[in-house]
């Protein structure tokens, strides 16, 4: 087992690499632009894809405020909007900038995506060998992120750029800290600080960078001195090291307050009634098991793992619980290697903020969540295997097989992977077939049919996931007019019904009981419509479209006095020329001609265009089998 003396010789080869010819130099940049190069390679498949029914539309399709590319209206909107729950500045401006470079051809954001990634990898391996001073382990761990088929998600879906560019600060950021670390110049104190919040900017999954910089310290730079016998060369106390972070910390908390505020504000955090505490402790011991997993077996990956419909099977949990602790475990036996303390603590302290105890979104775990912890992870195995392999005297190109093995068959899975990514309908179809009981595949696929047109194989997803999922009533409005405007009466009604039925709120309410009965106005059946639309009254009774219906329809069937106090209420809660209009037919129709006249003068005078008003008060009217007077 390496010692502290075997830490202190790892720390002077490191001093020494710092010292060496610029021939060197060359080499291990000459390494990294290699590394770069071969990830760019085994994902260039991704440049191919399209767009995904996932948040890209709203990222980038859709979203009419990157548009216009880099401006100052743009830049204003990027600071102020929480849009999808998140406040991430530097995200919106870099997909301004994507769009305005590349408009809506997708090979263009992919490419970004590819490149940053590259970038990533090799700053990794530059950051890890500067560090410890061993640059074949640090490549093979590069390597291995690089490659590794969990990152495809994070790569391949274009709105998650936010994951790779805020990485990329990220690592800078440790970079420069690193620099500080071994010259401590303030220089580098401030080029780390201010990375680390832009990188905060881009996207908060690095929050807990200032906590993994003391990691950093205890290895690979051996700073943390946790004792007064250890005597350690640049050895600092625990004190010392925090104190230092203190505006790193600051800007943590900042981030964390806003991330807070933002996704409130979309109501994206689930309250402990939907979501129970057991249920997320539960959740939580499974993921960090299954995390583990994937790193080790990437099968079955997927861009959506449904949050599980009631408790987890106990044997599940007890199983993950376990693993968890053995490794634990032989982590704290091994203490004095301590890049395993380094590295078990890394994954478990960078996944805390995705992990789900403050539950956001509908998922129960998710790939592109171990994009900055799988790091810590590589770290320890391949150090300990490194280790292992000096002990027992293995020739290091026995190692390099070995790892040149396992990069190409993790690089052969990416590249599949990346094939699954190629569009909405590849994409949910595949998140389908791995994946049980997902709703929001289901949902994802049914409005890749919606945008396509295929109202048919729309409507059959969008019921296959109400089946899987209790759906808000506002989102079953939106269904209901779905199937309406496409033809699906019978299923409209349906889902108006459900909608009503399953709101307290009035205003919901009435807009289910008003699309029912606009159905029932389609179909000509004019006491069913009446009936839906006094329904409509009874839940809300200022509602404009239900008053102007009704009372239409008392004039349909010759009640004057009903359609009168109707149409008069529309003018009370919504002026309007077309209003007037139909009150001066039914006033007309009572023979009230003088106050039908005075409508008429009054519609006049508000109209900017009367001519056009008449033709719609005359559609309207025509629909409810009224011709106006």
């Amino acid at each position: 087992m390496a010692s502290s003396a075997a830490i202190r010789q790892q720390m002077q080869t490191a001093a020494q690499a710092t010292k060496a010819p610029k021939s060197w130099w060359k080499h291990k940049f000459v390494l990294a632009w290699a590394l770069a190069v071969a990830v760019l390679c085994f994902y260039s498949p991704a440049i191919r894809n399209g767009f995904v029914y996932f948040d890209d539309s709203i990222y980038l399709t859709k979203n009419e405020a990157i548009h216009g590319g880099l401006n100052l209206t743009a830049i204003k909107w990027a600071f102020t909007t929480f849009l999808t729950g998140n406040w991430h500045p530097l995200t919106w401006l870099a997909h301004g900038l994507d769009w305005q470079l590349f408009g809506a051809n997708p090979a263009g954001h992919h490419a970004v995506s590819v490149l940053l990634h590259a970038a990533n990898a090799a700053l990794l391996f530059l950051i890890l060998e500067g560090a410890t001073g061993l640059i074949w382990p640090s490549l093979i761990v590069a390597a291995l992120f690089g490659l590794h088929p969990l990152n495809v998600e994070s790569v391949a879906w274009a709105a998650e750029l936010k994951n790779v560019l805020s990485m990329f600060l990220g690592l800078l950021a440790l970079g420069f800290y690193t620099k500080y670390a071994r010259s401590p110049k303030p220089i580098f104190y401030t080029f780390a600080l201010v990375f680390f919040g832009l990188g905060l900017m881009a996207k908060p999954q690095i929050v807990t960078l200032p906590f993994l910089l003391m990691l950093w310290d205890y290895w690979p730079l051996g700073r943390l001195q946790l004792s007064a016998a250890e005597n350690r060369v640049g050895g600092q106390t625990l004190s010392f090291l925090v104190r230092e972070k203190t505006p790193m910390f600051a800007l943590a908390a900042l981030s964390v307050t806003i991330t807070m505020v933002a996704q409130r504000s979309a109501n994206a955090v689930h309250s402990l009634a939907e979501v129970s505490m057991i249920s997320r402790i539960e959740n939580c011991v499974v993921s960090y098991a299954q995390y583990l997993g994937s790193m080790f077996w990437p099968a079955k990956l997927a861009p959506l793992y449904p949050h599980p419909v009631g408790p987890l099977p106990v044997w599940q949990v007890v199983a993950s619980g376990v693993a968890l602790l053995v490794v634990t475990g032989v982590v704290i036996c091994e203490r004095k290697q301590r890049y395993l303390s380094m590295g078990w603590l890394w994954f478990l302290g960078a996944l805390v903020p995705m992990i789900g105890l403050v539950q956001v979104g509908e998922q129960a775990r998710a790939d592109r969540y171990m994009y900055l912890p799988m790091v810590g992870i590589l770290v320890a195995t391949v150090w300990a295997l490194w280790n292992a392999a000096d002990e027992k005297h293995i020739a290091k190109p026995w190692l390099a097989v070995v790892a040149a093995i396992a990069v190409i068959a993790l690089g052969a899975t990416t590249i599949h992977q990346l094939g699954r990514w190629h569009g909405g309908e590849t994409l949910w179809r595949y998140t389908l077939s791995v994946t049980q009981q997902n709703y929001m595949a289901h949902d994802n696929l049914a409005m890749v049919f919606a945008d396509e047109g295929r109202a048919d194989e729309a409507i059959a997803e969008f019921r296959a996931a109400e089946s899987l999922h209790q759906y808000p009533a506002p989102q079953i409005l939106n269904l209901a007019a779905y199937e309406q405007n496409h033809g699906h009466l019978e299923g409209a009604i349906q889902q108006d019904e459900r909608a009503a039925q399953s709101s307290n709120d009035p205003a919901v309410q009435a807009a289910a009981w008003d699309q029912e009965g606009a159905i029932y106005i389609q179909q000509a059946d004019w006491e069913r419509a009446r009936q839906a639309y006094e329904k409509s009254v009874a839940a809300k009774p200022d509602d404009a479209n239900a008053l102007a219906a009704t009372g239409l329809l008392a004039a349909r069937s010759g009640n004057s006095q009903l359609a009168l106090r109707r149409l008069a209420r529309v003018m009370d809660v919504v002026p309007s020329d077309v209003g007037l209009l139909l009150l001066a037919s039914a006033l007309r129709q009572a023979g009230r001609d003088r106050e039908a006249d005075a409508a008429l003068d009054q519609a006049r005078k508000l109209s900017p265009n009367f001519a056009q008003a008449q033709k719609a008060a005359s559609q309207y009217a025509a629909s409810f089998g009224v011709v106006l007077h």
